[in-house]
């Protein structure tokens, strides 16, 4: 079978280990369509080339890059009518311009078409993008929601056609694993991390009030960017708790493990917004498989993804969420024993060749 993906998510480099694991599936030939950058905050993510073994990765230029619901690609069309797909897995969401395009463009080659959503709150859109969504709903021939809510805003929104719950990715457990003696001499300070945008709806106030209440000696690094940095700083100033900050920039996605490997535990304190809420929270599965527990808020999917594999707090409750981490700062053996089960958890559900052996189940049924 011929396979065209069309994902800007794969221009990430640990993404493109499912790539990989799709392309060893029987009979796939696969084709995967990328930009060479994607903007986002004013910031350029370039192409990573990771893992691109046993499929064509094809770079294409993108019209308003960084407009997530705006761009496309003006060079598809000449890569769908060259290639001819039998499967056009469009790895964007259905209100997308881009969704739109790249369907038309299967269509028009016979191709059967299907879409990736992770959008778990229903909404109401404006013109165009409701037109777009309502077209692209009634005529893709399948559709993979990342989670269980995503299947269900769906078929509210009045999609009717076979639908798949599978992540957009998992972990490469080869890569995401724990390393000997990556801990470090320091072994009496609580590292703690949180890894992703420095934004409100990450919760990451909430995180430095619960820490500045924790006894003991402690250390949160935050990796990433974002316009929350600034009250980040502020507030640790005023509770007296700057000095136990650390900040570094966005790493490429392969740094990663190396990263997490440093830390006694990772959080994920996500808030829900009336416009949004933790679709999945994949740094946590990333952490998980290192062996290092996670603690998260009961936002979205959170509970769905950590299961037994860590510990659960009360969103926005400062206080609900310092208790937790003094649970861990408190019992090494607490630590190790949800660092097994969380990496156990990854294996069985969340690695790359998992997500592709289904989504590979998703092509045989298409065709069939």
């Amino acid at each position: 079978m011929k396979v065209l993906m069309l994902s800007k998510a794969c221009a990430v480099g640990t993404y493109q280990k499912k790539l990989e694991e799709l392309a060893l599936q029987p009979e796939v030939s696969l084709t995967v369509v990328v930009p060479p950058y994607w903007r986002e905050a004013g910031r350029r993510s370039y192409l990573e080339r990771a893992y691109v073994t046993g499929y064509e990765l094809r770079v294409e230029r993108v019209i308003f890059n960084g407009h997530f619901h705006l761009h496309f690609y003006p060079g598809l069309g000449r890569v769908v009518r060259s290639l001819r797909p039998d499967i056009f897995h469009i790895d964007e969401e259905p209100y997308n311009l881009a969704t739109f395009h790249a369907l038309r463009l299967g269509r028009a080659v016979g191709a059967r078409c299907l879409f990736f959503s992770w959008q778990n709150i229903y909404r109401r859109l404006p013109l165009p993008f409701n037109l777009l969504e309502r077209y692209n709903l009634s005529h893709a021939d399948y559709a993979v929601a990342g989670s269980q809510q995503a299947g269900a805003v769906l078929r509210r929104k009045g999609y009717r056609g076979p639908l798949a719950t599978i992540p957009q990715f998992g972990v490469d457990p080869e890569v995401f694993r724990p390393l000997e003696g990556s801990q470090g001499a320091d072994v009496d300070v609580f590292k703690v991390a949180y890894i992703g945008r420095l934004v409100e709806e990450k919760g990451l106030t909430v995180l430095v009030r619960a820490l500045a209440g924790l006894g003991g000696d402690w250390q949160l690094t935050l990796i990433g960017d974002g316009p929350l940095k600034p009250e980040i700083l502020g507030l640790a100033g005023r509770l007296g708790c700057l000095g136990r900050l650390a900040f570094i920039p966005a790493i490429p996605s392969m740094e990663v493990p190396r990263y997490l490997n440093r830390f006694d535990a990772l959080v994920l304190p996500s808030l829900t917004r009336p416009n949004w809420k933790e679709q999945f929270g994949r740094v946590l599965i990333e952490a998980m498989a290192c062996q290092v527990p996670v603690v998260g808020s009961d936002s979205g999917e959170i509970p769905n993804i950590i299961g037994e594999g860590g510990l659960i707090c009360k969103e926005g409750d400062a206080r609900d969420l310092r208790d937790n981490l003094a649970t861990l700062q408190g019992d090494m053996e607490l630590r190790r024993r949800l660092g097994r089960l969380g990496r156990q958890r990854v294996l069985e559900l969340y690695t790359q060749a998992k997500v592709a052996a289904a989504t590979y189940q998703v092509y045989r049924a298409l065709l069939s």
